[in-house]
């Protein structure tokens, strides 16, 4: 058997192995397996969203990051990725300057390199198993790449961009300890039970991605707690988020867990589904998840800034007090808890609206169009008692048309699940939608 034959035999073998993975919901099917795979932009999309989400006691191992600080950490992949890409087509601005590479260069070695050197560098120690993990990754993608000087010029300007990127992130802040402030004043934010966390304070201040400052886009904080806006989000979120005695039907259930998985994950996802029916480039497909990633990741920080500067309280200690609120049309349940507990982060502005509108209104950018048929599907959430959620809600698949209704409906669910007044997720929307409009308007722009 010749060497050529030998290497055919083994490219079809490694198609049958990727369609088993496939179909088990582990790759994104390749659009052509040969020298060049035109895929593996999403192949390291959903590489990285697996070993930054899970956990590190996990089957397969991870880093175990929630957002908003998972959702940084895949800008910064796509970021690399993008630049290592960019600096073989040119047919855009970088993200970062100073990087050039032959046109010649192996685009999917550029973006295996890129995907695994961020990985490995996202966390000062790795925990237990991720860089074999990432390591074997990175193997098996450059398999599927023929040897020779363009795969080498891939790999080298992946290597480049990578390290740039974690240079450039180096002093961010991410990792710094900032707890919110804590008040028993009205209005302002305290834990709330059962979990009572204090966290990601510190994404009030990290250093954004793309605008010019964290507090770059302000919104008009919540409503006066003797209002009748107050009371009529009040008494909203009141009927339709509790844990239990809700006026919520079981479909409203099931949109409130929807919307309480992880978006970072199934966000993700659908845009690989996406971009594998659109049949999108490799330069395409680095173009389109790097302006997804980094519009909701700055999307995030913007909203930790806002509330930071509001520190308002969640629906369930505002219930708790309502007694002293000074509004007639609210009135107390102490027993009031939310469907499931509730974060440990102040409530203007959402940050789930602010990542959802970040991501699904830069897509719309890039689409140039609202109008798109496609699906969703989200875990759910998983009855849990031990942190707090003693109550279970399926995972599900919820069909659209317009990118943009993925906004309304995390808005309803947001409240559904008993995290929000509405305010904080419509303000949250609005934060997305200008950091998208904001990247498209000032980043990455084509070059003539």
């Amino acid at each position: 058997m010749s060497r050529s034959s030998h290497a055919s035999i083994l490219r079809f073998l490694g198609g049958v192995a990727a369609a088993v993975l496939i179909g088990a919901g582990l790759l994104v099917p390749t659009t052509a397996l040969a020298s060049e795979p035109t895929n593996m932009v999403l192949v390291w999309n959903a590489n990285a969203v697996s070993v930054i989400s899970s956990p590190p006691t996990a089957t397969p191992v991870g880093l175990g990051q929630a957002p908003p600080l998972s959702a940084l950490s895949l800008a910064m992949v796509q970021g690399a990725i993008y630049d290592a890409v960019n600096a073989i087509d040119k047919g855009h601005q970088p993200y970062l300057g100073g990087l050039s590479a032959p046109s010649t260069a192996s685009k999917a070695a550029a973006v295996a390199q890129a995907g695994h050197d961020v990985l490995v560098r996202l966390v000062p120690t790795l925990p237990a198993g991720v860089q074999a993990r990432v390591d074997q990754m990175l193997t098996d993608s450059l398999a599927l790449i023929d040897p020779g000087q363009a795969k080498d010029d891939g790999r080298t300007i992946g290597a480049a961009a990578a390290a740039a990127m974690i240079a450039a992130r180096s002093s961010d802040g991410r990792f710094d300890v900032e707890p919110w402030a804590v008040s028993n004043d009205l209005g302002k934010w305290r834990p709330v039970p059962p979990v009572s966390n204090n966290v990601f304070g510190q994404f009030a201040t990290v250093t954004p991605l793309t605008m010019k400052s964290p507090g770059q886009f302000r919104t008009e904080g919540p409503p006066p707690l003797n209002s009748p806006e107050y009371a009529a989000e009040f008494n909203e979120v009141k009927a339709l988020g509790a844990q239990s005695g809700s006026s919520r039907t079981a479909a409203q259930t099931l949109m409130a867990g929807f919307y309480t998985a992880n978006p970072v994950v199934y966000y993700n996802t659908g845009l690989r589904a996406i971009a594998t029916a659109k049949g999108l480039t490799t330069a395409q497909q680095a173009l389109l998840f790097a302006k997804t990633s980094m519009a909701s990741a700055d999307a995030l920080i913007s909203c930790f800034n806002n509330k930071a500067l509001y520190t308002s309280w969640r629906p369930q200690t505002a219930i708790h007090e309502a007694a002293n609120d000074g509004n007639p049309a609210t009135s107390p349940d102490p027993n009031w808890m939310s469907l499931f507990a509730t974060p440990g982060y102040p409530d203007i502005a959402s940050g789930y609206n602010c990542y959802t509108a970040g991501f699904w209104y830069s897509a719309r950018l890039y689409f140039g169009t609202d109008k798109y048929a496609f699906q969703l599907t989200s875990p759910g959430v998983p009855a849990n008692p031990a942190v707090g959620n003693p109550i279970g809600v399926p995972g599900s698949t919820r069909s659209y048309t317009r990118f943009t209704d993925v906004i309304d409906d995390t808005i309803n669910g947001r409240i559904l699940n008993g995290f929000h007044f509405r305010s904080a997720d419509v303000q949250g929307a609005w934060i997305g939608k200008k950091a998208a409009q904001w990247l498209d308007k000032n980043f990455f722009a084509p070059v003539d």
